[in-house]
C-alpha cells in the first residue's frame, strides 16, 4: 500500500475527501517536509507511543572501528542516531498468527 492508497482507504472509512485524508497522513508522517508530527518528535529526541500499534523512537550507535572489506584497512565509523519502530503487543500478535 502506498500513501495514495492509504489516503483513499482513510477517506472511505472516515467520510473525509481524499485530499483531506492525504493532508492528515502528511501531518502525521511527512518526514520529507520536516513538519510531520512523528518526525518532529523524533528530531526532539522524544518517543511516539501508539498503544496497541507500536513505538517510534531514536537510538544512538556509538562510534567504532570497522574494517574496509575491499582493502582490509581499519576505518573509523562515526556515531550515528537512527530511527526505529517497535511493534506493540496487539500488532505483533495479530501479525504472528
Amino acid at each position: 500500500m502506498n500513501k495514495g492508497e492509504m489516503a483513499a482507504k482513510l477517506a472511505k472509512q472516515t467520510g473525509l475527501t481524499k485530499a483531506k485524508a492525504l493532508d492528515v497522513i502528511n501531518a502525521i508522517f511527512a518526514a520529507d517536509t520536516g513538519k510531520g508530527i512523528i518526525a518532529v518528535e523524533l528530531d526532539a529526541g522524544k518517543k511516539v507511543v501508539i498503544p496497541g500499534f507500536g513505538t517510534f523512537g531514536t537510538r544512538t550507535r556509538q562510534a567504532r572501528t570497522g574494517t574496509n572489506p575491499a582493502t582490509g584497512s581499519k576505518i573509523e565509523i562515526p556515531q550515528k542516531t537512527y530511527a526505529y519502530f517497535k511493534p506493540g503487543k496487539t500488532l505483533r500478535e495479530r501479525v504472528e498468527t
